[in-house]
């Protein structure tokens, strides 16, 4: 069941940079959403198949997600929904991920 936030993220990261591209003619936006989303969908792949890294791969997508919310939230002064959104979807995941992490590596 870990591998459901991670195809559920793959999918809105790359729709949401797709559409920040189509609105606003971002290309970092899509290259970012769609970058994100295809390791976030390769995370998932390698969780469903039980394979090595997998956990760890979604942990990074997490913490880089997270990481690159942080300054938009600032630039726009936590008024803005798209950065919230990103901030909350990118804590939520770190802490799911390191959780999942800890789990298959020590059994806590």
């Amino acid at each position: 069941m870990a591998e459901h936030p991670s195809f559920t993220l793959a999918g809105l990261l790359a729709v949401g940079g797709t559409a920040g591209f189509v609105r606003t003619g971002s290309r970092p936006s899509l290259i970012a959403g769609l970058g994100l989303g295809a390791s976030y969908a390769y995370a998932g792949y390698l969780i469903k198949g039980n394979k090595d890294y997998g956990t760890e791969l979604a942990l990074g997508n997490s913490i880089l997600l997270l990481g690159s919310a942080v300054p938009r939230v600032i630039k726009t002064k936590a008024r803005a929904p798209v950065p919230l959104g990103l901030l909350a979807a990118g804590a939520l995941a770190t802490f799911y991920y390191q959780m999942k992490v800890r789990e298959f590596r020590y059994g806590v």
